[in-house]
């Protein structure tokens, strides 16, 4: 499949087949790609995501989330939560294997970019959730599989279910299976003119 391809048929999908079931050599292959592809800021690698298999603990998810079904009938269900501290603790070690001139450069940069900077430590892990997670989608419909992002649940007692470390975030959840429904029809899209800014506002 190109990449075209992949996007547009990517969708989000509200019901899942609840007796498919992703074998798990193909999980650990979509995992492993997803982790040795999707960039990040300054290669940081700033998501940890949490992939629920526990029947019981799902069902406990989708009573925070809204009762949504795909938390349960998904096959495979990832809570994507970030790092922060990923800069000041991982910088040395996701430029292992570069030059120690280009390691000093990196990390030093890191260093400058986020210190004393909280809210910038916070958005860069978000941003770097949302590119993992378009990643692993559109891994998801090469691989013959669909999937939706979710952000509708109860994001502190999320934090409480999982035991997320203090230096954690929970960015949002993914889901990931067979559509066991269509998709609804694309709708509402803006004029091309209404959303492209050239140049500034």
């Amino acid at each position: 499949m190109n990449v075209i391809d992949a996007i547009q048929k990517r969708r989000a999908i509200k019901r899942f087949d609840p007796s498919f079931q992703i074998s798990e050599e193909n999980k650990q292959q979509l995992l492993h790609e997803v982790l040795a592809n999707a960039p990040s800021a300054f290669n940081l690698q700033h998501w940890r995501p949490v992939v629920i298999e526990d029947a019981e603990l799902r069902q406990k998810i989708r009573t925070i989330a809204w009762d949504q079904p795909q938390v349960t009938e998904a096959s495979l269900l990832i809570v994507l939560c970030a790092k922060v501290s990923s800069w000041e603790v991982d910088a040395k070690r996701v430029w292992d294997g570069a030059s120690p001139e280009v390691q000093n450069i990196m990390v030093g940069a890191i260093d400058q970019y986020y210190r004393d900077r909280p809210q910038t430590q916070r958005d860069e892990v978000m941003r770097s959730a949302g590119i993992f997670a378009q990643t692993l989608m559109l891994l998801a419909q090469e691989h013959g599989l669909d999937s939706c992002p979710m952000d509708g649940f109860d994001f502190d007692a999320m934090a409480k279910l999982i035991n997320l470390p203090e230096d954690h975030v929970v960015c949002l959840m993914i889901a990931v299976g067979k559509s066991a429904t269509q998709p609804y029809p694309r709708v509402g899209k803006l004029p091309f003119d209404d959303v492209i800014i050239q140049n500034t506002f």
